[in-house]
């Protein structure tokens, strides 16, 4: 334990009033390391549970000491608070499968390992308590449905989350390792001591998931005269929602920000945290959190931690749910909240005001996350009033218009239907093109060098299928373009494909839909008439279906155009998402 938050410090207590710290003296640890790996079972950590147990250990979820038993998991889920009335309002639970508890022999008052992917053991968790959660339950009181998946921490808890919880104590022997923005990567205990030498007496805290822009400038420097306080910028680099920017990017951007903040006005320290975007709960969760890092205000911002649109295209929490939830249990948190509306800018009068203070008549001027991604896409300006030219530069160095994004195009058909020419004509094009290196797949080389074992079973076919989309993600993200010529006939597993390179550019189905009888007439190996005497099993359009894909980009029939007319049609179509367009 700590004894941070004395009578000394102008900080906050922390929450429960000491500040936890679980780690053990290097020698006790050494000691503590060599016993777990001759005598514990161990359990590998999943992203989430490494960012619960690191704030677990170092004190950003005082006064917890462990994963919660079952008594305090129905506490937290019913009431947002722990046995002993503290408030808490998210479960920080250890979840397992049955098997896995079973094959680990995992027992009441036994000691576990809990290690990383490196298999380092990051800590020791005493097993107090084995329970099974009740997950609609859960999901309907911490997120607000039982079912609804569009979520996509229910979808997580649904899919991914054990059905058995561990509850114990921990012990910790290492921190998690880290190799990225080191200095900025403070614990509670750190941040506090920071805060003091500076003589910083009241620190406003804001969070965010996202680039900051002016606007946020001008919100965080609102509260800190509010306050008459510092800014603590505190962004979550753990896990956050499916499709936000990477923190490496966004860290850059806040690096870049911080500089346009008064001298010594404000501070950036980053937060291991996994979100689990429950709205108002997750607002009251993160307050607790910033008061144990040394905040005495917190900013709740508009809809925040919410995850978006639920199942029924409305929002999942009303745009100010968060600010009535905390502020209803202000006076008991410790910590001072600030809450404000949309900031805007009025273009008249060259700031940024919150939207009920825009004078009638002015000019407001905004950009939306989706107009500023597609601003990114196209290469189009974005103006000095809205962000800062250093962090456009940081968002274009990562998230690059079209023309210098990589892309894939899948060719997907019957054998026969004329994929692979297609394939070998737009490979030709685009070496000739040149302003992307460019990589061929086709499926009959993968099968010869990466999938020389797999068969001709649906399993054996999509796992050809991951295989190839998995190297196609690869040439993507390196910002190649990528041809794939594969019969492909599952739709799920192309579907799968797509989603998994969508991540890291462009991807483009072209559904090479010549019919079976025509693509019987060009075998020219006689492999369909094979087929139909059973000499060749799993035959494609003979005795196993190909399933049509249900939106390619690209329709084909090559038995109704000539290669060339289909090239012009691919090409046309790359040109107009941009793809083609020419840059400096």
């Amino acid at each position: 334990m700590s004894d941070i938050g004395s009578s000394q410090s102008t900080l906050p207590l922390p929450h429960g009033g000491t500040l936890i710290d679980l780690y053990l003296s290097p020698g006790e640890a050494a000691k503590l390391s060599k016993q777990a790996r001759q005598e514990f079972p161990s359990l590998t950590l999943t992203q989430r549970q490494l960012c619960d147990v690191e704030l677990l250990l170092n004190g950003g979820f005082s006064p917890l000491t462990g994963f919660l038993n079952e008594e305090a998991y129905h506490s937290v889920v019913k009431d947002l608070r722990l046995p002993n009335g503290l408030l808490w309002p998210i479960p920080i639970t250890l979840d397992i499968t049955s098997q896995k508890l079973q094959d680990l022999k995992v027992e009441i008052g036994k000691q576990l390992s809990l290690k990383d992917d490196d298999n380092n053991i990051i800590a020791i968790l005493t097993v107090e308590s084995i329970y099974k959660p009740d997950k609609k339950i859960e999901a309907k009181h911490v997120f607000g449905s039982e079912d609804d998946v569009t979520h996509p921490s229910i979808k997580y808890l649904f899919e991914q989350v054990g059905d058995i919880y561990i509850g114990g104590t921990l012990r910790g022997l290492q921190r998690p390792l880290h190799f990225d923005f080191l200095e900025l990567r403070l614990t509670p205990k750190e941040l506090r001591e920071k805060v003091e030498k500076l003589h910083w007496k009241r620190v406003v805290a804001f969070q965010t998931r996202n680039p900051m822009h002016r606007s946020h400038r001008e919100l965080t420097l609102r509260a800190a005269r509010d306050a008459k306080a510092n800014v603590l910028l505190h962004p979550v680099v753990g896990m956050t929602k499916p499709g936000d920017v990477d923190h490496y990017t966004r860290v850059r951007c806040y690096m870049e920000l911080l500089k346009h903040y008064p001298t010594s006005m404000a501070t950036l320290s980053l937060l291991p945290l996994a979100m689990r975007m429950a709205g108002p709960r997750e607002a009251l969760w993160h307050t607790l959190i910033r008061k144990n890092f040394g905040a005495t205000h917190f900013i709740v911002g508009r809809d925040h931690a919410g995850p978006g649109n639920n199942k029924d295209g409305k929002p999942f929490y009303e745009p100010y749910a968060a600010h009535e939830l905390v502020l209803k249990h202000e006076g008991e948190l410790g910590v001072k909240i600030l809450t404000y509306k949309e900031f805007v800018f009025v273009e008249d009068r060259g700031e940024y005001l919150q939207q009920h203070e825009v004078p009638e008549g002015s000019r407001v001027l905004s950009i939306s996350g989706t107009e500023l991604r597609r601003r990114l896409n196209k290469g189009i300006a974005i103006p000095d009033w809205f962000t800062y030219p250093e962090v456009v530069k940081i968002l274009r160095q990562a998230y690059p218009q079209k023309s210098k994004q990589g892309f894939t195009i899948f060719f997907t058909g019957l054998s026969g239907a004329g994929k692979s020419t297609l394939a070998k004509a737009l490979l030709v094009f685009l070496l000739q093109d040149g302003s992307r290196p460019v990589t061929m797949l086709d499926g009959d080389e993968i099968r010869q060098n990466l999938s020389v074992e797999l068969g001709f079973s649906k399993q054996a076919r999509d796992m050809n299928i991951k295989r190839i989309g998995y190297v196609a993600g690869l040439i993507t993200k390196s910002r190649g373009a990528c041809i794939i010529s594969a019969i492909a006939p599952y739709e799920e597993v192309r579907e799968a494909v797509r989603k998994e390179i969508s991540q890291h550019g462009g991807f483009i189905l072209v559904h090479v839909a010549t019919s079976l009888e025509v693509c019987e007439e060009r075998d020219v190996k006689n492999l369909y008439a094979r087929a139909r005497r059973g000499e060749i099993k799993n035959f494609t359009g003979i005795d196993d279906p190909y399933e049509p894909p249900r939106q390619p980009e690209i329709y084909i029939d090559t038995s109704k155009s000539s290669v060339i007319e289909s090239l012009h049609e691919i090409i046309l179509f790359l040109e107009a998402e941009g793809y083609l367009v020419k840059s400096d």
